[in-house]
């Protein structure tokens, strides 16, 4: 639905006031639009690639070889500043479901090392014992 929301605010001309507004307005439009349709396609095609590993279409290493979620290129607030309140937030809610997907890539990445303190606790006692033997 956001993807459908970011095409639809930002398809430009298609608006009555669009031949209205300002130039500097107009091209912060469609620079902060061009910038959330981007990172809307960046998630898609990481959620795309990751259903295709879970369905077996892709390996492990293809997965992590070209599946990694390109970094984010953030607005730039004094053009967003320029903006209709719900293109500010639509701009908002692209910019921290990208820092999500990321934070989920970034996890995967690093093979969920981390793990709950009863597990490193338990693996240090059994390290503990076995040199004590």
């Amino acid at each position: 639905m956001l993807a459908d929301e970011v095409r639809a605010v930002f398809a430009l001309g298609v608006c009555d006031d669009y031949a209205r507004i300002s130039d500097h307005t107009r091209l912060a439009l469609s620079s902060e639009g061009l910038k959330a349709t981007t990172r809307m396609m960046h998630i898609l095609a990481w959620l795309l690639n990751q259903r295709a590993f879970l369905a077996g279409e892709m390996s492990e290493h293809q997965l992590r070889k070209h599946g990694c979620l390109p970094e984010d290129r953030l607005p730039r607030y004094e053009d967003v500043g320029k903006l209709e309140l719900g293109t500010r937030e639509l701009i908002e809610d692209t910019v921290q479901l990208h820092s999500r997907i990321a934070r989920l890539d970034n996890a995967w990445r690093e093979d969920f090392l981390m793990r709950p303190d009863v597990h490193v606790m338990r693996d240090q006692l059994g390290r503990s014992l076995a040199r004590q033997r």
